[in-house]
């Protein structure tokens, strides 16, 4: 085999593993999350399909002709990359959101199209191996077009595909590319292609494009789904990928039909009457600003929020107007914070998360530092984080923000932590705060109870902040 060839076959099939590597992230995500977990539970699975594949495919590059291979190792991989598709939708309901959940899932959709893909740089180099004498230079001129391959597909997925197309699209559009290069490959070398081979990968596609998806929209960032409340007219529910992230009445805004979200407006309601100045980190469905809005006319409202299409989703189907006084960031919201004024605002919220967990570099003393900042110094501080007995990161959390503020609250749901993950208020200011609760959605902590929480928890820093592992 030439060079040029050799090295476009290697670079290509690289980066296409690599693109499917980062798009099944996506494809998987409203079944078992956004979070540390899933991301490593997908990389290390695909890494050990790269690793079966390069191994099996050098010893069959050994024992026979690896030019037929090639071919045939294209077509089977592209079928099996559509084929994730149907897998996924299949087995994802089933799965849950854990490790092994999560490595199970990976492994029945992606381990099978990576190790075959693989397989194919061994048996392209197998074929340029012609003396020894260059053989380093061989090994090495095809390991870095791989490698330049894997940069190209991490980048060109992550900044642009998965902005362009939808997932699925994106999926088995790689499939079939690599199923058609494989036949063209077949056919140059002089040989027919299988046609059961090919008759496999025409069904997947078909199985694969009729398979509706559950997403309403895709975002660069979320699965999103818009359901319709049965009991209000004009309720409406943002799930994002496996989880409800907010309701909005369109009718009424001061309708808050979530448990936490109550418990903001009750944080709030502790500010003396009149209009204030808030900063939500976290936009999501905006109820909170909408609510406030109409409560607190005058308000005015900086929101801080990671998804720009979900703002236009906001915007189109769940009652946002924010036109007047409600500034809209979009990107990181990390990056927006050293721009904020400082004793800025009355009320901070804190409300973001990926999946069900606060993102760790939002949970740190180093941002809390910077939201103390922009609060002024008889504001309020209210962040909703999720977690459960034993309350490992929540209690963590209050330990962080309580380097900054002079006192610290928790509300906990009414019937405690042990039934699993709930959402739980961590309450800060310069003085105590005793919002009005409804008994039926949560409970303030004594003193002591905080106290006791607050005992050896760990304060979480941007150099340590184990935010995923420390949730029950």
């Amino acid at each position: 085999m030439n060079r040029v060839p050799a090295h476009l076959l290697v670079f290509v099939t690289s980066g296409l593993v690599l693109v499917i590597e980062i798009a099944a992230g996506r494809l998987m995500a409203p079944y078992i999350g956004v979070s540390i977990d899933a991301f490593t539970g997908i990389i290390g699975t695909i890494l050990a399909g790269i690793a079966l594949g390069a191994s099996v495919g050098g010893r069959l590059a050994d024992r026979q002709d690896p030019a037929p291979l090639i071919g045939r190792a294209l077509v089977i991989g592209g079928g099996l990359t559509i084929l994730s598709v149907p897998i996924v939708v299949s087995l994802g309901p089933s799965t849950g959101p854990g490790p092994v959940g999560i490595v199970v899932l990976t492994a029945a959709a992606f381990f099978a199209p990576a190790a075959v893909l693989s397989s194919i740089a061994p048996m392209v180099t197998k074929l340029r191996l012609e003396d020894l004498d260059d053989s380093g230079s061989v090994v090495g001129d095809l390991s870095a077009a791989g490698t330049a391959g894997a940069l190209i597909g991490t980048f060109g997925t992550g900044f642009a595909l998965l902005a362009w197309f939808p997932v699925r699209a994106l999926i088995i559009g790689v499939g079939v590319l690599l199923a058609l290069a494989g036949v063209v490959l077949t056919i140059r070398g002089g040989r027919r292609p299988d046609v059961a081979e090919m008759a496999v990968v025409i069904v997947a596609a078909m199985i694969g494009i009729g398979m509706g998806s559950p997403c309403d929209h895709e975002t660069e960032y979320h699965c999103v789904r818009i359901v319709a409340d049965d009991d209000r007219p004009g309720g409406r529910s943002l799930l994002l990928d496996r989880l409800r992230h907010a309701h909005v009445d369109l009718d009424d805004p001061t309708h808050l039909e979530i448990r936490y979200v109550r418990l903001l407006a009750a944080a709030s309601d502790t500010l003396p009457d009149g209009p204030i100045d808030v900063l939500h980190v976290g936009g999501g469905g905006f109820s909170m600003p909408r609510w406030l809005t109409a409560t607190r006319p005058g308000s005015t409202h900086t929101v801080l929020e990671l998804d720009t299409e979900l703002v236009d989703i906001a915007r189109d189907e769940l009652g946002l107007d924010d036109a007047g006084a409600m500034e809209i960031l979009t990107g990181d919201a990390r990056l927006h914070l050293p721009g904020l004024d400082t004793n800025g605002y009355d009320l901070v919220i804190g409300d973001a998360f990926g999946g069900d967990a606060v993102p760790w570099h939002l949970t740190t003393l180093e941002v809390m530092t910077e939201l103390r900042r922009a609060l002024r110094p008889d504001g309020v501080f209210a962040m909703n984080v999720i977690d459960r007995s034993p309350n490992a990161f929540v209690n963590a959390e209050a330990a962080t923000v309580s380097e900054v503020f002079d006192w610290v609250g928790l509300i906990e749901p009414s019937n405690g932590t042990d039934a699993g993950r709930v959402n739980q208020i961590v309450l800060a200011g310069s003085s105590p705060i005793s919002p009005m609760i409804d008994a039926e959605d949560g409970r303030q902590l004594a003193p002591d109870e905080v106290a006791a929480r607050l005992d050896g928890a760990q304060v979480l820093t941007d150099d340590f902040a184990p935010a995923d592992q420390l949730m029950g």
